[in-house]
């Protein structure tokens, strides 16, 4: 997988950054590992509300 060349910053509220962490404490996964799944899922959320239209 190519390494990005992006990158992206964006403010969260105290309770979001401690359910992330949270999460990622739980999942033994990292937080732009975690991010870039919920990213990709827009791709799927995408798709399902064109054919709902």
């Amino acid at each position: 997988m190519p390494k990005p060349e992006i990158y992206i910053t964006f403010r969260l509220t105290q309770p979001e950054k401690d359910l992330l962490r949270e999460y990622c404490e739980q999942t033994g996964r990292n937080q732009t590992d975690v991010l870039r799944e919920l990213i990709r899922g827009l791709k799927r959320r995408i798709k399902r509300t064109n054919k709902e239209v």
